[in-house]
């Protein structure tokens, strides 16, 4: 276990050495939720448009996964691990580039991977048969969850750890929500 956290710290350091002045506020915005409100918006919009009034049990599904996936991380494992985020450990933060606000002490699953990737694997499951280029959603999530990295705040273990909890997160909620409504739709 000391060897897989000693390659995460070394990759940690070589990934969130990839910074400048110019990109460290532009990273920053693009970690917050708001300037992905068109895109969320977009994503309603392809709902509404492939499953018109029942458009609404995806949503349930997303707004379940996204329930699932950051209470797990956040209320679950970060207090149960007690893993120091990187911009909090005293014997890495002299190495590190840091912008902005560290966040919370703890940071082993990441929240932002897991809600991001639930995002992007419930949309796939819901949206790629009639549009198959919805893939690009992962690129988005992988880019999303860096950001955490770029900034300091999650080792490349929180973040891929993180992203498969919001994947189980979206898979489960999926398969409930489609199957709750093709037994009530059938009725």
């Amino acid at each position: 276990m000391e060897t897989i956290q000693q390659w995460d710290e070394a990759l940690f350091i070589f990934l969130n050495g990839f910074h400048s002045d110019f990109l460290d506020p532009i990273m920053y915005t693009l970690t917050q939720t708001y300037p992905w409100i068109p895109l969320y918006v977009f994503l309603i919009y392809l709902i509404w448009k492939t499953y018109g009034k029942q458009g609404w049990w995806v949503l349930l599904a997303v707004g379940l996964s996204i329930l699932l996936a950051d209470q797990f991380t956040s209320a679950l494992m970060k207090p149960f691990f007690e893993r120091l985020r990187p911009c909090h450990d005293v014997l890495i933060n002299g190495m590190i580039h840091n912008y902005g606000k560290c966040g919370g002490m703890y940071g082993f699953a990441s929240s932002h991977a897991a809600n991001s990737f639930a995002i992007g694997t419930l949309m796939n499951l819901s949206l790629a048969v009639k549009y198959p280029k919805i893939k690009w959603l992962f690129l988005w999530a992988v880019f999303f969850s860096y950001t955490r990295i770029y900034l300091g705040v999650h080792y490349p273990g929180d973040v891929i750890v993180g992203g498969l909890i919001g994947v189980l997160a979206a898979y489960l909620s999926y398969k409930l929500f489609f199957t709750i409504s093709k037994k009530i739709t059938k009725q």
